[in-house]
């Protein structure tokens, strides 16, 4: 490792960054510094410039890239390089308004049961009963689960802790789960080619990102739905069924563990009911047709 780069680090662990933003921060770097095959160091304000105009305009970042690329090249330059540059503050990437992918209930049963791997079916369905972003589903310990108040111990992003309700179905597939590998810590130790005995034995940790992932992703074909769905679908699904149930639109918030109601405000353009007060006059319209 560089100097430059520890001394990066060492910057984003005093300003308490998450070890997956520190990781995506130095990657943004690092793909500045190749794409000039320079120290990033030596890159002048035009370049950055030019550096930006080329994610836009050849490699068509999506607003999310975009912003990952420009917060980590800023924090660099600004924080351990000490240099304030007028492009840093200029860069906007172009916003968007998205509306999520979202299941239908029946869509994620038919989805849950083609997921093949015990741990991956355990912790995706997990994720879908609790709502929680894939890394709060993976990293679930046993201490997290508290069975007397049906509750479950969240370790959210930006270190922000919530609990959220324990569905008692759930806690079955946790139980049971956990009785095929008694893990001490882990609620979804990562299976290996060497077996579950040897990961646990070894200490290897829950299951990945990259694995989880994959097995939504060959589920997703084997099941026929041609939604372009992934592992964070089945929290914008969550979110979208409990609304449909007549959840409060606060709760929900907390549940998601969402800063501002806007953010869970989306959901309510999802829901069968919002689509009903549109689909249901278009369809007497059309019938004079």
């Amino acid at each position: 490792m560089s100097p430059l780069r520890r001394r990066m680090i060492e910057d984003m662990q005093l300003r308490g960054y998450s070890a997956r933003t520190q990781e995506c921060y130095v990657r943004a770097v690092r793909q500045l510094a190749e794409h000039y095959r320079a120290s990033p160091d030596r890159l002048r304000e035009e370049d950055l410039r030019q550096y930006f105009l080329y994610l836009t305009n050849e490699k068509k970042f999506a607003r999310a890239s975009a912003t990952i690329a420009l917060c980590g090249i800023k924090f660099f330059f600004e924080q351990t390089l000490q240099q304030h540059w007028s492009t840093l503050e200029f860069v906007r990437p172009a916003r968007e308004r998205k509306l999520p992918v979202v299941l239908s209930r029946e869509e994620v049963r038919r989805i849950l049961a083609q997921v093949r791997i015990p741990v991956y079916r355990a912790c995706l369905t997990t994720i879908y009963g609790c709502g929680l972003r894939l890394l709060e589903g993976a990293h679930l310990q046993v201490a997290d689960v508290d069975s007397a108040r049906m509750l479950l111990h969240i370790h959210g992003k930006a270190k922000k802790d919530r609990y959220v309700p324990l569905p008692e179905p759930i806690l079955q597939v946790l139980r049971a789960h956990w009785r095929t590998h008694h893990s001490p810590s882990w609620l979804f130790p990562a299976p290996t080619r060497h077996g579950l005995a040897h990961s646990l034995a070894h200490a290897g940790g829950p299951v990945t990102r990259s694995s989880l992932q994959g097995a939504f992703r060959a589920a997703l074909k084997r099941s026929g739905i041609a939604k372009r769905a992934h592992v964070h679908t089945l929290r914008h699904s969550y979110a979208t069924h409990l609304l449909e149930a007549g959840v409060n639109l606060r709760i929900i918030q907390d549940n998601l563990g969402h800063t501002s109601a806007r953010t869970t405000q989306i959901y309510t353009h999802l829901t069968c009911e919002a689509r009903a007060t549109l689909t249901d006059p278009l369809n007497e319209l059309m019938q004079a047709l």
